[in-house]
């Protein structure tokens, strides 16, 4: 069974279709009157100057005729061959606490600027925890149509927005989406939480009647419909689906999106992660964890990984994409190629549901089997961006399993982006390849922010201190782990 097959249930499938035939039919006159029919900026508010939209269209429930690419059979007869394909990432796209540009996102970091704050959205006076990595900015203007974003949950609206400005920043143009062939187009975003709040709302209407509820809270509040929502207004047919793995979901979309790419199977991949988890339910589920910090007199303070004084981690909220595209497509369009993705891989502990495994062994063995894929050796790797969440064990370990992998290595520089992002739980993966692309490019690592006092035994001179630094990135690995001891690591190079 293929992987999209495993996480697309025709359940899910049924329920979508029975929802959008029975609301969208309904809606079909004044989508019409607002955003033209089936062309201009479509159904999804695509902008201009990015997919062109399919001209003329049918109405929900009827068969429609796509035209996949002009020149393209039915039928593809030859496999393409696959031995040389190596995959380079073209396009960023971030919604961050810190910025929704990837230059604006890293010149924050740079700077050691924190983007935690108290919550704001709801009031949470009587939580323990009152602070969290906060998006206050945000509009869905211009990138999803303003009927479709008010019934979305956030942690979509995030999702589509990145994805748009990952091709945007990758320099997709009106042009040069009319020349691609969509069947080998795909998007692989997935999402720790989902649309949480969509189906916390869905249950207090369903406290009056189920006649309360939207039609839409169902498949609006599955993962996968993120991927396939922004698939469907780009048009894009290739690999679609989501994986959910707590706070590794990002890594394991991209090394999945980027296997699709050198199996042939695709040419572009839109890949990464969202979360929209600052809502009561979020914030109450993880204070019943006892995992957040509760520093909420000082709030920049209160993510510090490594830092003795740590006392958990603090939400953010957000999503962080990449475009990879195969590297002889890319040259062919003229592409601005900002980093080669390498290889990586996923583990499992195999041990805990929250705590790391005591030895390390899954991170070790996880780390071991990126650099093989990836064709390095540990003395290649000169930056890691770590997982460190500013957990009490779950900082220690990682970093004892970093000494064990890299412990001879003196070029070593490590990292933690959430000392001034908090945890984007699925899209932290996600927001810190960007990062680590972005040191490549600037040739500058961001600080270690509030690392003040460092725990005892650990050898301080491989972290970055709390200024950024220069550093000549050879070979950068990007750790993301989750609950249920999902570990997978990612390596990106300089592309030359």
């Amino acid at each position: 069974m293929s992987a999209a097959a495993a996480v697309a249930p025709p359940l899910c499938t049924w329920i979508v279709a029975a929802c959008l035939s029975a609301t969208c039919g309904a809606d079909e006159k004044e989508k019409k009157r607002s955003y033209g029919g089936g062309g201009g900026g479509g159904l999804f508010g695509t902008r201009r100057h990015l997919a062109a939209r399919r001209r003329g269209g049918a109405r929900s429930g009827m068969p429609i005729a796509v035209s996949l690419h002009p020149e393209r059979g039915a039928v593809e007869s030859k496999k393409p061959d696959t031995k040389q394909r190596r995959v380079v990432v073209t396009g960023m796209g971030v919604v961050t606490p810190l910025g929704h540009e990837p230059d604006e996102f890293y010149n924050n970091l740079l700077q050691g600027v924190s983007g935690i704050s108290e919550i704001e959205a709801f009031d949470c006076s009587s939580y323990p925890t009152r602070i969290a990595g906060e998006i206050k900015s945000f509009s869905t203007d211009g990138w999803v149509a303003p009927k479709l974003a008010k019934r979305m949950d956030k942690f979509m609206q995030y999702l589509i927005v990145a994805g748009k400005k990952a091709l945007e920043n990758g320099g997709i143009t009106e042009d040069i989406m009319n020349d691609l062939d969509k069947s080998r187009c795909g998007v692989l975003i997935g999402s720790a939480m989902g649309g949480m709040k969509v189906f916390s709302d869905a249950i207090e209407a369903l406290r009056v009647s189920y006649r309360k509820m939207n039609p839409f809270c169902v498949p609006f509040a599955t993962t996968n419909m993120g991927s396939a929502i922004l698939a469907m207004d780009l048009g894009w047919m290739g690999p679609n689906y989501s994986i959910s793995t707590a706070c590794a979901t990002s890594n394991f979309c991209i090394l999945n999106a980027a296997n699709h790419i050198i199996r042939g199977e695709s040419e572009l991949m839109l890949c990464g992660g969202s979360d929209a988890p600052i809502i009561p339910i979020g914030l109450g589920g993880f204070v019943a964890c006892r995992a957040l910090s509760q520093r909420n007199s000082d709030p920049t303070k209160a993510s510090r990984p490594w830092d003795m004084d740590r006392d958990g981690f603090v939400m953010g909220e957000g999503a962080g994409v990449l475009l990879l595209e195969e590297l002889e497509h890319a040259k062919q369009r003229g592409a601005e190629i900002y980093a080669e993705f390498l290889g990586g891989s996923f583990t499992c502990d195999a041990y805990h549901m929250t705590e790391p495994h005591p030895e390390g062994k899954g991170v070790i063995l996880c780390v071991e089997n990126a650099l093989a894929d990836a064709g390095v050796t540990k003395e290649d790797i000169n930056y890691v961006n770590a997982h460190a969440t500013s957990t009490q064990m779950g900082d220690l370990k990682e970093f004892e399993a970093l000494v064990r992998c890299f412990g001879e290595n003196p070029q070593l520089r490590v990292n933690s982006t959430k000392s001034m992002t908090g945890h984007l739980l699925g899209a932290a993966g996600g927001i810190e390849a960007v990062a680590a692309i972005q040191a490549m490019r600037t040739g500058w690592i961001h600080p270690n922010i509030n690392l003040d006092n460092p725990e005892k035994n650990m050898d301080v001179s491989l972290l970055v201190g709390s200024q950024k630094e220069r550093c000549d990135v050879k070979v950068a690995l990007s750790n993301s782990f989750g609950f249920g001891g999902h570990n997978s690591s990612i390596l990106f190079a300089p592309f030359k």
